[in-house]
């Protein structure tokens, strides 16, 4: 066996399969003088751990259980001039989750609340940021389970962890007196250590009527609301867009499907 075959054997068990890729269009290039053995050995191991980073990105993202992957390139904004576009763009440097800082996202259905929160979201796991991306009504179940088994403390840790945690549909589904206390724990224990993103169509002043106590509910707004930035998005949903050809007929269509223009 040539130590050249041995070369590939050590690099395919050290994992270092871009330098693999790489390795004969380097050794072309030394013999032909057109590169010295540093520099290709330095472009060889950034190649090696550009690949790495990358993998690692696309580990972080997919964990972080996303519905979709969406970026804000594919956010509308034109669809939606409510929203404040330099605004969601400066969230890309992700000042907040330094900060501490929550993102609350105010609409009807269809507007764009969980495109944007999965958009930073995405953007947040690129950076190495751990993100995790629940439903308000997945959350609460998980809690009420592990509340049932004896695991709440545990359960309560694990989200808790996460740099930026994303409740999308606050308000989808009712939420009982057990449910609106286990939420309450949880955005208590991340309160002022760790960033969350919150999507709701339920404008705050009816939470109380959401979780049926307003103490409780007063309790999380009070905890999410400070050190926040709100964004109310008044628009129609872009899911149904398409279904208006005129004025007449989008003002009549919203008001079949239980809309108001």
């Amino acid at each position: 066996m040539s130590n050249y075959t041995k070369l590939l054997n050590n690099l395919d068990t050290l994992k270092l399969f871009k330098i693999k890729d790489n390795i004969d269009t380097y050794i072309n290039l030394i013999n032909d003088k057109e590169k010295n053995i540093v520099d290709s050995l330095y472009e060889l191991t950034t190649l090696e751990l550009n690949f790495k980073k990358e993998k690692a990105i696309t580990s972080l993202v997919r964990m972080a259980g996303f519905p979709y992957q969406k970026t804000l390139d594919d956010f509308d904004f034109n669809f939606q001039p409510s929203i404040n576009k330099d605004k969601i763009l400066d969230l890309k440097n992700l000042r907040f989750l330094e900060n501490k800082e929550n993102i609350l996202f105010v609409g009807s259905p269809g507007v764009g609340k969980t495109h944007l929160a999965t958009s930073i979201g995405i953007e947040a796991a690129s950076n190495r940021y751990s993100t995790y991306f629940i439903s308000c009504h997945d959350l609460i179940n998980n809690l009420k389970k592990a509340n049932y088994e004896n695991r709440l403390q545990e359960k309560l840790k694990n989200y808790e962890k996460y740099s930026l945690l994303i409740i999308d549909e606050v308000g989808y589904l009712p939420i009982d007196k057990e449910g609106g206390n286990l939420l309450f724990q949880l955005i208590n224990k991340r309160y002022e250590k760790h960033s969350t993103i919150i999507t709701t169509n339920i404008s705050f002043g009816k939470w109380g009527d959401l979780f049926g106590d307003i103490m409780i509910a007063n309790a999380i707004l009070d905890r999410l609301i400070h050190h926040s930035t709100i964004f109310n998005i008044t628009g129609k949903s872009y899911r149904i867009k398409d279904k208006f050809p005129s004025k007449n007929d989008d003002e009549l269509q919203y008001k079949n499907v239980g809309f108001s223009a």
